[in-house]
């Protein structure tokens, strides 16, 4: 076998239009990832070009763009304490509308924090920096008990229907500083309706506010002696305020306290938009692994090569390994050097970039490098079985390219992208998903968004489940066909 593979590498590497093809896959993928930020569309607003003021959102303290905007009745805690309060439910509110108790760094949006809270619709939870949703247990109750407790840096939640028994939600650990900002608070989303058409999905919004009333207010611990209240971040197009009558608060507030989600544009840009181009360097791997195959049924050259050695199965192996190997290196060295220069014009054009921890960023390259070449043992089996160049090129385009256009176009209304996107090879571009779905923000979670149905692991499988069956197709046939 080892004779076989070192046959076939230098088969492909003495044709110099097998090589051409597949370094012209590297620029390919890099240009046409340049092309969107490079791209008139998107101008800044200073007069000298600086970056645009104003528009990027505040950042958690993980770096995660966050939105950070609520009512906020507090007092100062300095040290280990508590704030308790029994806080009444939310009716007809948004249902991700927010109420309860929160400790929080400083007032500077995006600060960290944690909080224990009742939603519109969504049972009792407890949230911290943005990024991190724990669901309580549900209980039915038009109130709750709900208490945040505070021993350094370890914040605790807990909920409970009469004020005596009680259940922890999560423990978490929040990087809070020796004092804190501590109190109440209320938040509601913008309304949103969705209108799904053949190609887009149109959205509607519209500001809203909750209210609702805290009573049985307790604290413990070093808390300064008044209650201060005042909008936290964003703007107040509705009525923002509170009330308080013989330890009774009522508190009205808008906004949310959540991570912003890559939803509908914006100037927000992922890993994934970097490698918006490997979809045309995937195309070229395609051609060259398909020319691989197929040209020596065109010249009647694989009659030579059956001839000299007549396992045909090993030969295919053979082939599949080489310009499989070649098309992985091609994926990873395209990945790898598009994602630095897209993301450096994106900023110099006044986009952010959504942080991305080192091991995504590897597995992004890495599982890019996967498909190239997993999509190109693909090709050479079914080059194969067709034993036709334009055939093989057409179908294996249409098979793994042509869904993913359509999918993230918005060609497509967003149930049949996300069919798309699971049952067809195509499924493996979920490799490139860097973007996280969170099940506490309402958004757009489709192919044309970056999220896709199935995971990164589980969209691969679906390309390798291609692979393995027309590679056993295309051995079978070789062994029962003529030459």
């Amino acid at each position: 076998m080892k004779h076989l593979v070192h046959a076939e590498w230098t088969k492909f590497r003495t044709v110099r239009g097998w090589v051409v093809g597949m370094v012209v896959a590297i620029p390919l993928t890099v240009l046409i990832g340049l092309l969107g930020p490079a791209g008139g569309g998107f101008h800044c607003a200073g007069p000298h070009g600086e970056k645009c003021a104003g528009q990027h959102p505040p950042t958690g303290p993980d770096g995660t763009p966050a939105f950070d905007a609520f009512y906020f009745v507090h007092r100062t805690l300095t040290g280990d304490g508590a704030i308790t309060a029994r806080v009444a439910a939310l009716e007809d509110a948004e249902p991700w509308a927010k109420a309860g108790v929160i400790v929080k760094r400083s007032t500077r949006e995006g600060s960290a924090y944690a909080s224990v809270l009742t939603t519109g619709a969504h049972g009792v939870r407890m949230q911290y920096d943005f990024t991190e949703d724990v669901a309580g247990p549900r209980s039915g109750q038009d109130s709750h008990w709900l208490r945040l407790s505070r021993a350094g840096n370890r914040l605790t939640g807990a909920v409970s229907p009469d004020g005596r028994m009680w259940t922890t939600i999560a423990t978490a650990e929040v990087d809070l500083g020796s004092s804190v900002e501590a109190g109440m608070f209320v938040a509601s989303p913008q309304h949103v309706d969705r209108d799904e058409s053949f190609r887009s999905v149109t959205e509607n919004s519209g500001p809203t506010v909750a209210t609702t009333t805290f009573d049985q207010v307790r604290t413990e611990g070093d808390w300064t002696p008044d209650w201060r209240g005042g909008r936290l971040g964003g703007e107040a197009p509705l009525a923002n305020g509170f009330t308080e009558d013989a330890g009774r608060f009522t508190i009205s507030g808008t906004g949310d306290i959540v991570p912003v989600v890559q939803s509908g544009g914006g100037l927000g840009r992922t890993v994934e938009n970097a490698l918006i181009g490997a979809f045309a360097g995937l195309i070229a791997v395609l051609v060259v692994a398909t020319m691989f195959v197929t040209s020596e049924y065109r010249r009647g050259l694989v009659r030579t090569s059956f001839a000299a050695n007549p396992r045909r199965g090993q030969l295919l192996a053979a082939k599949a390994i080489v310009v499989g190997g070649v098309s992985f290196v091609v994926g990873v060295v395209s990945s790898a050097l598009a994602i630095p220069l897209v993301e450096r014009l994106e900023v110099a054009k006044g986009f952010y970039l959504y942080p991305v921890a080192t091991w995504t960023e590897v597995r992004v390259v890495v599982g890019t490098g996967l498909l190239f070449g997993v999509a190109a043992v693909l090709a050479v089996a079914v080059g194969t079985l067709l034993r036709r160049g334009a055939g093989t090129v057409t179908a294996v385009t249409v098979g793994i390219v042509l869904p993913y256009l359509l999918a993230v176009a918005s060609v497509l209304p967003p149930a049949p992208a996300e069919w798309l996107t699971a049952v067809t090879p195509a499924a493996a571009f979920a490799v490139q998903q860097s973007v996280r779905e969170y099940p506490q923000v309402s958004a757009s979670y489709t192919p044309a968004d970056g999220f896709f149905p199935l995971s990164p692991a589980g969209g691969f499988a679906v390309l390798c489940g291609y692979a393995v069956a027309a590679v056993v197709l295309a051995a079978v046939a070789l062994r029962k066909r003529d030459a």
